[in-house]
């Protein structure tokens, strides 16, 4: 049987762990139903990312 070829990111990987992605769960004003709020935040910053309204 053939291997497989799996394709790598060569970027730094140092630089992939400075950065989480967050998601929150915020009520729309006009609607009142709830939406998902994505952003990528740095690993510094996540407690006060979660803290603001």
């Amino acid at each position: 049987m053939a291997k497989k070829a799996v394709a790598t990111f060569s970027g730094d990987k140092s630089q992939n762990k400075t950065v989480v992605k967050c998601i929150r769960m915020v009520k729309s004003e006009r609607t009142g139903a709830y939406m998902f709020q994505e952003e990528f935040v740095p690993t510094d910053s996540v407690k006060e990312y979660f803290n603001k309204k």
